[in-house]
């Protein structure tokens, strides 16, 4: 099978490619796009020789028969020769290629969680019209997918979410909201891509979760419920009507969801990731979230309950604070802050269409550069 993978120079776009190479038999990377690293596209492209190569950034020295631009990502998703898309890109660029490959009755492979907390109900219903599917690659929504193993929504009594908490699990309220990037990218369990990392230890990752838990697998808000787990070794459990529990556990790799995700509803064989040792991975832990020291959270999962354009308003104003972090242009604190303004001032903007969440998008980052509430 053919397979587009959208932002192939990133931590997943790299697993991506790690699982590609050892199923050579079953998948070829016919299309590989990122945003702007020339050197390490370059290394991939000469590596695999995709059929389709696109950046969105200009940079002069990529080479010249390298599509250019934003529109490459639809391209990509859109390629003939694909019939799976690894959507891997990070924040809401991402959505239009993740709707491109719907459209085509493609399987979409989806790493992008901003696109369903965007727009989860205009994605999940264009899947539905043209006959494409989503299959979640974050690790907590894989394993909710497992433990349902095809059953209803009205199955299911609870979902319980896992966290690891991130760097500042175990922090006093002062020092985190004096926090450092460096202190912040210092995530305990998992390696991943900047901004996600961030948001991992702000726990606004959890509040995009648990709005898209919501819209993969119909459950209501009121039964998602996230906890925190420091060994990220259970990746989520469903609990059932009957009051049975399932949990789906495995060593902390994103190449183990890229697999699944590939493959699914099948399993194939791979040795890619170490085997399991119950042993040596010695007592499992949980702990409630601290909600007061974490706001991120419950202020997403408002969002979500607000719906309409609340969810898409959240997740761009937790972009552009989360930028000017990365930036130095705003403190830790000041993160849940500026989104909680935004979601205040702009969660009733327009939300029917795609253009008005795009807008919605646009007028929340322009709230968060303007801000003044750190």
């Amino acid at each position: 099978m053919g397979v587009a993978l959208l932002g192939a120079t990133g931590s997943i776009g790299n697993s991506t490619l790690r699982v590609l190479e050892r199923q050579r038999d079953r998948f070829v990377p016919v299309a590989l796009t990122a945003n702007g690293n020339v050197a390490a596209l370059a290394e991939q492209v000469a590596r695999i020789a995709p059929a389709y190569v696109g950046l969105v950034q200009a940079c002069p020295e990529a080479p010249a028969h390298w599509k250019r631009g934003a529109e490459c990502l639809v391209e990509a998703a859109t390629h003939p020769l694909a019939d799976i898309v690894v959507n891997a890109v990070v924040g809401a660029a991402g959505l239009p290629a993740t709707l491109a490959a719907l459209r085509a009755g493609k399987r979409v492979a989806l790493a992008n969680k901003e696109t369903l907390v965007m727009a989860g109900e205009i994605v999940t219903s264009t899947a539905r019209e043209h006959g494409g599917s989503l299959v979640p690659v974050d690790s907590e929504h894989s394993a909710i997918l497992q433990c349902l193993a095809g059953r209803e929504p009205h199955d299911v009594r609870r979902l319980i979410l896992t966290a690891s908490g991130g760097p500042f699990r175990t922090w006093a309220s002062d020092r985190i909201n004096a926090a450092t990037v460096a202190d912040a990218l210092k995530h305990p369990t998992w390696q991943m891509g900047s901004k996600i990392t961030i948001d991992s230890a702000t726990l606004a990752n959890k509040a995009l979760e648990v709005i898209e838990a919501h819209h993969l697998f119909g459950v209501p808000y009121d039964r998602i419920e996230v906890v925190v787990h420091p060994q990220s070794i259970i990746h989520s459990f469903v609990e059932f009507v009957d009051g049975s529990v399932l949990a789906q556990l495995g060593v902390p790799s994103m190449e183990l969801p890229i697999l699944y995700a590939l493959t699914w509803p099948e399993r194939v064989p791979d040795t890619g990731v170490p085997s399991f040792d119950p042993v040596g991975v010695g007592a499992l832990t949980f702990e409630s979230v601290r909600h007061d020291d974490f706001p991120m959270l419950a202020l997403g999962i408002r969002a979500g309950r607000l719906g309409g354009a609340a969810p898409a308003v959240y997740n761009a104003a937790n972009e552009q604070a989360v930028a000017l972090f990365l930036d130095g242009r705003l403190g830790f604190a000041g993160i849940p802050r500026r989104v909680a303004a935004a979601v205040r001032d702009l969660a009733s903007l327009p939300a029917g269409s795609l253009e008005t969440l795009l807008a919605a998008d646009a007028a929340a980052r322009a709230h968060v550069l303007a801000g003044t509430e750190d």
